[in-house]
Order: C-alpha cells, then structure tokens, then sequence
C-alpha cells in the first residue's frame, strides 16, 4: 500500500530503475523530464514537491547541492497508466507492475491519484511535483504551445520555462546510399577535405560536425551509406530534427537509398532531398524525382510537400539552395534548448583509443556540457577529462545540438544512449549502482521483439500498430505479402511494413529491427547464419514462412492482440429458492436445480421478480455436509453468496461463467 513517512514524501520501492531513455511515443507537452537548477527549484512553474520514494530518501541523505540534477516531472491530481508511461519514457507493463507491487490495481486507461503516480515516479527515478491549477500558462503563452509543432523524440528540454529557452542549431543527419556523395556534400558545405581522410572514401564512423549559413549554425550528421553500416545510420535518425537524403541524379533510388528514407520514417523526422551529381552527363532528374513521388517522397514543383535541391557536392553547385531549405524545415520546428541547464543529449558513436581510453561522441541536446563535468548514461559514468570538436580542437564547453568527442567515461557507452551531466562524481556513482541493483543489466537493453513479448506489449496498449520488415525471394512476391499485410486491420490496428526487399535476411536487416523495434518476416528466403546469431543475441524475432496464408494468419493474431479481449456471460444452469437457513456466517439458500448446473468457481445472479438483483461470486456449495465442486440439474443443494444475504424463497439462482468472444477473421 502507499505510505507517507515521516516527511510526509510518498515512500515506494525502487525496483525497475529504468533511467532515461528515449520513449517508444511522442512527448506530451506536459513531459518534464530534465534537471532543476543551481538551487534545487525546477525552472518554470514551481509547484510544490511531493515525493520521491526510497531512492528519494536515500538521496535527501546526501548535501542539497547534490541532489539537483534529480529528473523531475509535473503531475496532475490524476493521469492515466498510459499517459503517466509517457511522461517518465517507460513501458506501461512496467507502471503497471509497480502499481500492483504497491497495492493499486489498474488497466492502462485507468486514472489514478498523484499519491500513486509519485510512487512511480520514484521508482523510475524521477521527483515528482504536483501541478497546481494556476500554472496553466494563458492567452498568448496557450496558442504559442499548441502552434509548436510535438516531437515525437525524447524531449530533452520539457522541463524548461520559455523565459529560459533559446533557439538552438537545427540537427540535420544525412542519409543515404553508398557512393552517392553524402560525405562530399557536407565537404561543401563544411569548405573542408572530410572525404580524404575517409577509409576509401566511405564513411566509417558517424561523424559529427557544424556548419555556418547566414549566420545560423546548423549541425550535420554524416552517417555511412554501405550496408554494412546500417545500425549506425539507424541510430543518426534516432537524433535528428531534419533528414536529408542524398540520391544520386545519375543513379537514382537504391536498396540503401530506399532503406535510409525507411529509417527518416521511423524516426518521424522531414525529410529533404539532395539531388546530387545534378552536373553528370547521365543525371536524370525527373526520373528520380517520379521515383521519389512512387514511395510517397513527391517534390513541391509536382504539388508534394517534399523539398527537393539539385545539387552538384563536387562543383559546389546549389549548395546555398539546399541550405535554405534545411533552415527552412528548422524554423518550422522552431527547435530551442536551454544552455544554462546541465547537460544532457544522446551518445553518437563511441570507440576504445589504446592511448586516450573509452571516447564517446555526444551530441548536447540541452544544456551545455563542460569539462570536470559529472556525466551518467545508463550503467556508465565518468569526469569529462577532455573535450574536442569535428577538427579535433580541444574545448572547454560545448552548447545546444554541439557534437564533441569526449574522454573521461569509465566504459565504452552504448550508441543511442541518453547521457546527462549530475552534480558530482559521488552522485554519478551512486545513480549507477542503483540501476545496477535495480535492473541487475544496463537500463538500455532492448526488450526482445518475440511473438510472445510483442503480444504483451500489444495486449497493454503500450504500441498500437505492429512494425515489420519484409524480405521475399522475389520482386514479384513483395507485393502480394505487402498488400496483405497492410490490408490488415483488426479494431483500428494496422501492421506497418518499415522496409520490404528481395533477398535472404542479412545483418543490415536485423539491425534495421532493433533500431526499429519491428518483427522481421522472411518469405521464401534464407536467413544468414552471421546474421541469425545477431538476432538471438538481440532478441529480435525472425518468422520465416512458404505459404502467404500461414504469414497472414499468424499476423493476424498479433494484431487481435492489440485490442482488450471482449466476454460474454454464458448461463451454465438455474436453481430455485426454497428455503433459507440462517447460519453464524450469514444465509444459506436451499435450492433445487431446475436446468443445467451450478458450480462452485462460477459467478452466480440473484433474480427476483424479474430483475437481477444482485450478481456476485459463490461462497459455498453443499450437497448434506459435504463441499461440492458443482449440482446436477434434478438435485437439492446448499448455496453461499459472497456478501449477500437478502436470499427469500422463489427467487431463481443463475450460475454463467464469462467467455471471451472470438473476434471475426
């Protein structure tokens, strides 16, 4: 049960240590996850603090100047499961389970109290603060909310007032396939020789860099476009507001090239496309472009919302034109951070140097990051010893969407990670032995994408549409598994088909899946054994199928999944009342079954006088002195109603059970 100590703060238990991660859903605009001030006052709307749980004792323990780096949120008087999961970027199964732990039972569309919710919050880690009714803003403050357009990305900033946000450079990944010039154009654009000190001249590692147009920085993300390399282009679109696309003119849409705009679709991000080698003399830009608006990519000069920039990387031809567009799509997101808060952002890339140790590219996302600053990401912490940018110049401080290379952490950080600066080393090592004990594995493990675990999730309501990633064995077999499983719908559900192709399933398909969190089908085709082994060892489910109907079938019941089970009651036999004994535990009714069975694990109905009076569970049923399982029809029994004792004799008895009802195919 929930309990207040002597503080009064709601005291729960400290078991998921989840930390912060990103969230599977789009951020509400009343997310507050971040770090209060200096002074330990959350910036913003001030409410009243509320409660924190054990880990929230164990930390008032501790000087107040170091508690202030604490995630907290803003809670209502009353939220729902879903949307109090939302608001701390965790599973509604676990909310769920921490609620049942606590003595509170509750489906995922249920509300409940701030006591409830406080207990965890503070089992995932976060201060809950209550909201008061007068911190709504008004008037100009509402209209300006509800016009900025909701990111569905972790929101690093959520918990900064508006008098503390500045605009920030826009984050733009560049996406795309192998050889199509994605590292030359950011060459242009940088006026610097990147694509020299590439391994032949293909980007090996996720490079991180700034650019200047018209004064406003903006930063680039080169992600590699070799398939090989598909994990690390998956978790560039994880930390984006913009995508641009680099096709070719001369070569048009390629395997890659059709697998990075799957990437920019999962991550929800605009995408942008680059239309490179515009200045060969094979370019041929109206066939890339029909190509483009044939996967729903249609240009703005053909009546689409796409913008599409001819651009020659290598003459440096259209380059302004291409900028102007990128900062076009950043104003309409109108992105902003706030750079005094602590720092917090994502992990780009990290490596093991022989002589420099664990490094780790991060990318500030809010606040500004600076060197002797604590730093915690998942189950890793570290100083920051040094800091260096793009050019491997040493820093001193990095802002708001600054890629850095920084050296110091304890272990090598895994990539997507979200990483947050805390008040002190003490903290910092006390935040990861509490996830250590609390999960017992690094709270960024991904949740196994089997049949079974998926059916959980669908069943909680925590995702509403099933990912998948198609491979067939030929062009002409994508079509029909695609159009099935898309015309698959079962009480609003749909399958969403990421990426479909032709051939057996290799690495950059399961890596396509994990970035994702889809299921990957393989229809006719092979799997690899390198890449079978990166499945198991990820947990991400491969289902491989012969006959189109089996695959339909089986998705069929994922999606029934999806939708709370409905019941109907089905009478199992009636009895009447002819007598009513009196007994030190309440009535008894003396009744003779008339049709049917009654049976002691069935719920039973009182009627009387044609009106259901009462409907409830069976205490006991006697047949003499002896407990009975169930009565025949034809024979005189003993029956005990659970909390019911206005039994009089004619009444008639219903015993029914409650059976799920099939769902239509």
């Amino acid at each position: 049960m929930l309990r207040r100590n002597a503080s009064g703060r709601v005291a729960g238990r400290s078991e998921t240590g989840r930390g912060l991660q990103a969230s599977p859903r789009a951020p509400r605009a009343s997310d507050v996850i971040g770090s209060a001030d200096a002074e330990g006052e959350s910036r913003g709307p001030r409410p009243r603090r509320r409660s924190r749980g054990r880990r929230a004792e164990h930390t008032t323990q501790r000087p107040a100047s170091q508690t202030t780096a604490t995630p907290q949120v803003v809670l209502p008087e009353s939220i729902t499961v879903r949307e109090l999961a939302g608001l701390l970027s965790a599973s509604p199964i676990d909310v769920i389970k921490v609620l049942m732990a606590n003595g509170v039972l509750a489906n995922i569309n249920q509300p409940i109290d701030f006591d409830s919710a406080a207990v965890v919050a503070a089992e995932m880690g976060f201060e809950a603060l209550e909201q008061s009714a007068t911190e709504e803003p008004a008037g100009d403050e509402v209209e300006e909310a509800e016009a900025r357009p909701k990111s569905t990305k972790f929101n690093f900033c959520a918990n900064e007032s508006e008098a503390d946000l500045k605009p920030r450079p826009a984050i733009v990944t560049v996406l795309g396939h192998v050889d199509h010039g994605k590292t030359t154009l950011l060459d242009a654009i940088r006026k610097t020789n990147v694509v020299a000190s590439e391994a032949g001249g293909i980007t090996q590692r996720i490079g991180a860099y700034q650019a200047e147009y018209e004064g406003e920085k903006v930063t680039f993300i080169d992600t590699p476009g070799h398939e090989a390399f598909t994990a690390m282009r998956a978790r560039g679109a994880q930390a984006t507001d913009v995508a641009v696309l680099v096709v070719a003119a001369d070569d048009g849409l390629m395997p890659q090239t059709r697998e990075a705009i799957d990437h920019a679709r999962a991550a929800q991000v605009p995408i942008v496309v680059a239309l490179n080698k515009i200045d060969l003399p094979g370019a041929n830009p109206d066939r890339v472009k029909q190509q483009l608006a044939d996967l729903g990519l249609t240009p703005e000069e053909w009546g689409g919302d796409t913008l599409v920039v001819e651009v020659s990387a290598l003459r440096g031809q259209g380059i302004d034109e291409l900028l102007g567009a990128i900062q076009l799509q950043a104003e309409a997101l109108r992105t902003c951070a706030n750079p005094i808060a602590p720092a917090a952002g994502t992990v780009i890339e990290s490596i093991v140097d022989r002589s420099r140790g664990p490094l780790a590219t991060l990318l500030v996302q809010n606040g500004t990051l600076r060197r002797g600053d604590s730093v915690v990401v998942g189950t890793v912490w570290g100083r920051v010893r040094a800091m260096f940018d793009e050019r491997g110049n040493p820093v001193e401080e990095a802002g708001p969407a600054t890629p850095v290379q920084v050296m110091g952490l304890s272990e090598v950080p895994p990539a997507g990670s979200i990483f947050r600066v805390v008040e002190s080393d003490r903290e910092a090592k006390a935040v990861v032995a509490d996830r250590l004990e609390s999960s017992g594995e690094s709270v960024r493990e991904r949740r196994p994408a089997t049949l079974e675990e998926m059916l959980g999730r669908l069943q909680a309501g925590e995702i509403d549409e099933l990912n998948v990633i198609v491979k067939t064995d030929a062009q002409g077999s994508i079509e029909p598994v695609v159009t099935s499983l898309e015309n698959l719908e079962r009480d609003g559900h749909k399958v969403n088909v990421l990426h479909s192709s032709t051939g057996n399933i290799g690495e950059s398909d399961v890596n396509l899946a994990i970035a994702s969190d889809a299921l990957l089908i393989g229809f006719s085709v092979a799997v690899d054994p390198v890449a079978r082994r990166m499945a198991e060892a990820e947990g991400v489910e491969i289902r491989s199928y012969d006959i189109i109907y089996h695959l339909i079938e089986d998705i069929e019941r994922m999606l029934s999944g999806m939708a709370e089970p409905t019941y109907e009651p089905v009478t199992l036999g009636r009895a009447e009342v002819r007598q009513v004994f009196s007994v030190r535990s309440g009535s008894i009714a003396g009744c003779y079954v008339t049709s049917g069975r009654l049976a002691r694990n069935a719920q039973m109905r009182v009627h009387r006088d044609g009106k259901v009076r009462w409907e409830g569970a069976v205490a006991s049923l006697r047949r003499f002195t002896e407990d009975v399982r169930e009565v025949r029809e034809g024979f005189e029994c003993g029956v005990g109603l659970e909390g019911y004792n206005d039994l009089r004799e004619g009444d008639i008895l219903e015993a029914f059970t409650m059976r799920q009802v099939p769902r239509d195919a």
